[in-house]
């Protein structure tokens, strides 16, 4: 068979990373009223979540440093509902793959799985909150604002997601996606963050927000007074921020999906897909198949996201830890995003599968894009029938010859993605 050849194609993204990373948080930080909500050596509870945000130990020390800036004495607690196994070891493993551990942090990290009930809304939700947490001085957030994978909405994924399904733990998450199955997400997010906000013990959040690069864009204080409307706000600001696939395809290649890159496995928003199967449910370019090659180390065998792909390599399949794989997306209600698709022991035979499927008789005509993962899309190859497209798009470059698709004596790929 075939295969087109390959361009290395840039895609100038706007670039909003800080200079300042560190120095930003701390400014940040000094300008909110956040200490005076604290006792003088009160305890301060940081919850972290388990997404694989960038800068995210410098970040989390930073707080730590505020906190003792201020005469308080802050410990750190995962905010990640059933991540790691839905267990308090995994969950500190977690943290501890991110940089975030005591010696590092300069704090103990404390993870335990206990959570304390802050009663019921109108619904019958009963909202929970990480016993250490509750019975700290207050709580910090310390978490990304961005789309979230399952819906689109005013608030999706940020402080007051974190506030619901962090702050619940396992508990909380199991019984905060079952009522969204019914209310929808966004409305559970915000009836169980509101119920939060209302124990008094949140002090306030420190959003994130990564523009198109998967820079550190920007660091906002968030006061609790303002949360709601700030994350609205932060929202829509990292929504315009976006980077996309720059066109249609008949084949994506993902050479990785994993936990640390997206809760779905892989940003559905990207790649158009839909944690129930739907094939391009969202606006913008459209694929008609997905090749996934592998899992990424840093999702500790968390294999959600699979399901979504149309062909996977066996070797992704061979790295799935299925304990925790099978929690996180039965607690998330999403059995479909951990269906087994069509595998093969190759990426020969996985894209050669693939080929005849998507409506082209001359093979020569099939257009396929490849990227490291739904994270990093400022570099990837595009194929070369792709050209007058690409041309045309003044935020595109292309660098560097044309390269043939090379397979190695088993079948596998041998050409690496630049680096974004």
């Amino acid at each position: 068979m075939d295969f087109p050849r390959l361009l290395t194609v840039k895609q100038n993204f706007p670039d909003h990373q800080l200079a300042d990373v560190r120095g930003s948080v701390l400014a940040e930080l000094q300008s909110s009223q956040f200490a005076s909500r604290v006792i003088p050596g009160g305890r301060v509870a940081i919850g972290v979540g388990s997404r694989g945000i960038v800068n995210i130990a410098t970040i989390v020390r930073a707080v730590v440093d505020y906190w003792k800036s201020q005469g308080c004495n802050p410990f750190i607690f995962p905010a990640m509902g059933s991540h790691g196994a839905a267990t308090a070891q995994g969950q500190a493993d977690v943290l501890a793959h991110y940089g975030i551990d005591q010696a590092s942090m300069g704090c103990p990290v404390i993870s335990e799985l206990h959570v304390v009930s802050l009663g019921k809304d109108a619904n019958g939700i009963e909202a929970f909150m990480d016993k250490n947490a509750f019975d700290s001085d207050g709580v910090m957030l310390v978490g990304r604002v961005k789309w979230h994978t399952d819906f689109a909405g005013k608030i999706e994924s940020g402080l007051f997601k974190m506030m619901a399904i962090g702050l619940g733990k396992f508990a909380g998450a199991q019984r905060y996606h079952t009522y969204a199955y019914k209310l929808g997400l966004e409305h559970v997010i915000r009836s169980v963050g509101r119920q939060v906000l209302g124990s008094g013990k949140i002090l306030g959040g420190l959003a994130i927000l990564e523009d198109a690069s998967h820079h550190t864009g920007k660091v906002a204080a968030v006061p609790v007074e303002a949360m709601e409307q700030r994350e609205e706000e932060l929202l829509e600001l990292v929504k315009s921020w976006m980077g996309r696939i720059p066109m249609d395809l008949d084949i994506l290649i993902l050479t990785e999906i994993g936990k640390n890159i997206s809760g779905a496995g892989m940003d559905t928003k990207v790649v158009n897909r839909s944690v129930q199967g739907e094939y391009n449910p969202w606006p913008g370019p459209k694929f008609q198949r997905l090749f996934i090659r592998d899992l990424s180390s840093m999702s500790y065998g968390n294999g959600v996201g699979l399901g979504m792909g149309d062909v996977v390599h066996d070797r992704l399949l061979e790295k799935i830890d299925w304990n925790p794989t099978r929690i996180n997306s039965l607690t998330a209600s999403t059995p479909a995003a951990i269906r087994t698709p069509l595998h093969y022991p190759s990426d020969l035979e996985c894209l050669s599968s693939m080929m005849p499927t998507v409506g082209k008789l001359d093979q020569a005509e099939v257009t396929i894009g490849w990227v490291r993962n739904s994270l990093e899309i400022s570099s990837l190859f595009l194929s070369e029938n792709l050209r007058g497209q690409i041309a045309a798009d003044a935020t595109l470059e292309i660098v560097g010859a044309a390269e043939a698709m090379a397979f190695d004596q088993h079948g596998n790929l041998t050409n690496t993605v630049p680096a974004h």
